[in-house]
């Protein structure tokens, strides 16, 4: 009896792109000449995933995907499934006062003021610590993606004192790695342990009229890691945009 070869193991998530199938730009380039802004995170996630469907017509997309393995009801806001690699992507849309029309077709958006800058990094770099555990398959790569108009998360500390989230500082050309403490360490809820080591670049997303009218984007890559699977629920037909 002829003895059955072995399945091969999957091949290593292509670092930087989305599902091995799409470069993040060119994604990004579909996106913004739709929708260069958005009425909420959730309405980002969706045209996100629309826009993958169409530079990359081999990927699936499939929306808040529960994680298993882990202690607490967690859930993935997009998995890209390709031919051979795929993609867990964490997004955030953080906002200033905004309104105005914009897109093709035009539509009127009047988008509310977060005004905590503070909290917006911290939920930023908790996305990255979260993919950091989701991506522990060899095909399978991450990336936390932040898109907004509040110039502060861009720009380097104004004031001479550090502020209590000075170590999750998120300005262009930041690097993180490592153990990052809030005030200290005096809120240990809010520290985290990031595995790899992140140089911050932003990029211009879309310039529109009026007082912060600038959007800009900042994306994370994480890499796989070598720990045992911990797999993600598949999606239900329901789920799935740009299904094949």
């Amino acid at each position: 009896m002829a003895t059955p070869m072995p399945t091969p193991p999957p091949p290593p998530a292509t670092l930087e792109t989305i599902a091995g199938s799409a470069t993040l730009d060119e994604v990004l380039e579909c996106l913004r000449a739709r929708r260069p802004v958005f009425h909420s995170e959730a309405d980002l996630q969706h045209s996100f995933a629309l826009a993958v469907g169409e530079v990359a017509p081999d990927v699936r997309c499939r929306l808040e995907i529960p994680v298993r393995g882990s202690n607490a009801s967690e859930y993935l806001d997009l998995l890209c499934l390709g031919p051979a690699s795929r993609t867990a992507i964490e997004f955030k849309y953080v906002t200033r006062q905004w309104s105005g029309t914009a897109g093709t077709p035009p539509e009127e958006y009047a988008l509310r003021g977060h005004n905590a800058p503070d909290v917006a990094r911290r939920d930023f770099l908790r996305d990255v610590a979260r993919l950091e555990r989701f991506c522990d398959r060899e095909d399978q790569n991450g990336l936390a993606l932040l898109i907004t108009n509040e110039a502060a998360l861009w720009r380097p500390r104004q004031r001479r004192m550090p502020t209590r989230n000075e170590e999750f500082r998120i300005h262009h050309g930041r690097e993180l790695s490592g153990t990052l403490l809030w005030a200290g360490g005096s809120f240990p809820d809010n520290t985290r342990v990031l595995r790899g080591a992140y140089t911050l670049t932003w990029r211009q997303y879309t310039q529109l009229e009026g007082s912060s009218g600038e959007f800009r984007c900042l994306a994370v890559f994480i890499t796989p890691s070598a720990a045992q699977p911990q797999w993600l629920h598949e999606a239900k037909p329901a789920d799935c945009l740009a299904c094949h």
